[in-house]
This record gives structure tokens, C-alpha cells and sequence, in this order.
């Protein structure tokens, strides 16, 4: 786990980020399992201090009887938060993965659209992305696909898809469940071999004791595709740090989160000195970056 309070550092990451803005009406799609009752209860931790209006949403996708108890889940966890949950209930002769998404997400859109809601939040963590990256490199893919999935897309007019929990691992969701005496279901379908995410589900969970921090080295590797595609403000700032450090040959061996302290520092126009490696430092003052180096 990373830190002493993983489930501090989960809702300090969603203040943090930026993913989720301040004032927002939110509708949370909860399926009952621990990763989205997670999320319900850290948006419910910072709903007062970022000024969120939040809303539950279950959608009952009507294949498998043990539903109705992922609904009671959801049922309990707003009332425990004391925030209103709305459900939805899927009709549909087809029952294939893209078929019941793309209805969840139509059905989460009518339901933000019911309470004017801007945004819909999910669960998506480290491990869906690295599932969703290399499905798309299986597919065959550009630079889209090796972007997995983005922090915030259009979902619907008017409303935004937003994915607060993209760089959190699987485990620390359920950590934050069982910290905070959460109850949630698990899905018996995830067993299931025959869909395509789930068999490449257990194909990384193969890879995982060869490759440590396999998860989070592929979420950090989407996010920097997704910003350079984008051509965002944060993109220009890394490749600003990045071509400071590789000009005086100290970009070598130098650690993302390092550089990444430093993106920030010159985010929020801050000032001082950033340590890189052993006997470098970069040194960022009114805007401009300069590395010092011990001789």
C-alpha cells in the first residue's frame, strides 16, 4: 500500500486532481462491487469542502438474478452517505459486453440528464486501464488506443464521462471498503472466460508477479500519450523539464515522479529546488527551469 492511509491518499488524489471539479453535480455509477462503492464513499468524504451535489445511479442490466442484491448494496451505501440514489433497468435482446456498455452509459446519461447533472462519474482503476490498453494493442491500435481510457470525455451533451480513480490500484479500493466497514458485492461474471476482458483480466494477472508495478507503470504511460495527443498545458511543461534535464545530460535515470513534482511546481507557479537523481537538482524560479548539478 502506499503511505500509512491509503484511504486518505485516495481522497486526497480526487482534491488533488483536478478530474473532479469543485461545485459539480455528480451522478456516481455504483454497480455495488468494491471499486465503485469506494468511490461513493470518497467523493462523500470531499463532497463538503469541494461544494459537490452527488447522486448514486445502479443500473440493473436484468442478466443475472443475484442483481437485485448489488441493488440493496447501493440502497444501503446512500443511506449511509445520505445521498439519493436513482435506478435504471436495462431491457435488451443482446447481452454481448458492447452492447450492455453502451446501454449503461445511455441509461447514466438519461439519469444526469433527469437531474441536470454535468458529469458522470465511474470506478475505471490501474488495472482496468492496463485490461483496456491491451485489448486496444491486441485490436491493433494508434495513439487512441494506447491512451486507454481518459480522466474526462464527453459522454453525452452536455455530459462529461469522468474517471477520478484511473491511477488507484484495484487493492486500495478495497482497502478503502474495509477501513471504512463498507459492504459491496462481487460479480460472479468476472469469472467468466468466454469475454474477452476477462481472459486478458487473468493473462495480466499472470504477468503481475514477474513485472511489479506493471498496473501503474501502464495508467502513467496512457496518461502521457493522452496529454501529448491532447497537446496539454502539462504536456508542454514535462517535455519544458524534461528537454532542461536531457540538455545537461541529467535526464538519465532520472525517476517520472520527480519530474513530475516539478511539472506541478510550475503549474501553480511555484518556486524552489527539486532533487532528480543523486547530485541533481532542478532549480525552478519565476517560471524558468535551471539544473544544478554537484561537481
Amino acid at each position: 500500500m502506499r503511505g500509512a492511509k491509503p484511504d486518505a491518499a485516495i481522497e486526497q488524489a480526487i482534491e488533488r486532481d483536478g478530474i473532479v471539479r469543485a461545485g459539480e453535480r455528480i451522478i456516481v455509477a455504483c454497480s455495488g462491487g468494491a471499486d465503485s462503492v469506494a468511490l461513493a464513499g470518497a467523493l462523500a468524504a470531499v463532497r463538503k469542502p469541494m461544494e459537490l451535489d452527488l447522486t448514486l445511479a445502479y443500473v440493473n442490466h436484468a442478466t443475472r438474478r443475484s442483481a437485485f442484491q448489488d441493488e440493496c448494496v447501493v440502497l444501503r451505501i446512500g443511506a449511509t452517505f445520505g445521498i439519493p440514489v436513482s435506478i435504471a433497468q436495462l431491457n435488451l435482446d443482446a447481452h454481448d459486453e458492447a452492447s450492455l456498455r453502451a446501454a449503461r452509459y445511455e441509461a447514466l446519461a438519461g439519469i444526469a440528464r433527469e437531474r441536470d447533472a454535468r458529469a458522470v462519474a465511474t470506478a475505471h482503476h490501474q488495472e482496468d486501464q492496463s485490461e483496456t490498453v491491451l485489448l486496444a494493442l491486441l485490436r491493433g491500435t494508434g495513439l487512441d488506443g494506447l491512451a486507454g481510457m481518459r480522466p474526462r470525455r464527453p459522454l453525452a451533451d452536455g455530459v462529461e464521462l469522468i474517471r477520478p480513480l484511473l491511477q488507484q490500484p484495484a487493492a486500495e479500493l478495497r482497502h478503502y471498503c474495509h477501513v471504512h466497514a463498507l459492504p459491496y458485492a462481487v460479480d460472479p461474471t468476472n469469472a467468466d472466460l468466454g469475454g474477452r476482458r476477462n481472459a486478458v483480466r487473468q493473462a495480466l494477472e499472470a504477468l503481475r508477479p514477474l513485472f511489479p508495478g506493471l498496473d501503474a507503470a501502464v495508467a502513467r504511460s496512457a496518461e502521457l500519450v493522452g496529454e501529448d495527443r491532447d497537446g496539454t498545458e502539462r504536456a508542454s511543461l514535462r517535455r519544458e523539464v524534461r528537454r532542461a534535464l536531457a540538455g545537461d545530460e541529467a535526464l538519465h535515470d532520472v525517476d517520472f515522479l520527480h519530474v513530475e513534482a516539478a511539472v506541478r511546481a510550475l503549474e501553480r507557479g511555484g518556486s524552489g529546488r527539486f532533487h532528480m537523481k543523486p547530485g541533481v537538482e532542478l532549480e525552478i524560479a519565476a517560471g524558468t527551469v535551471v539544473v544544478r548539478k554537484e561537481r
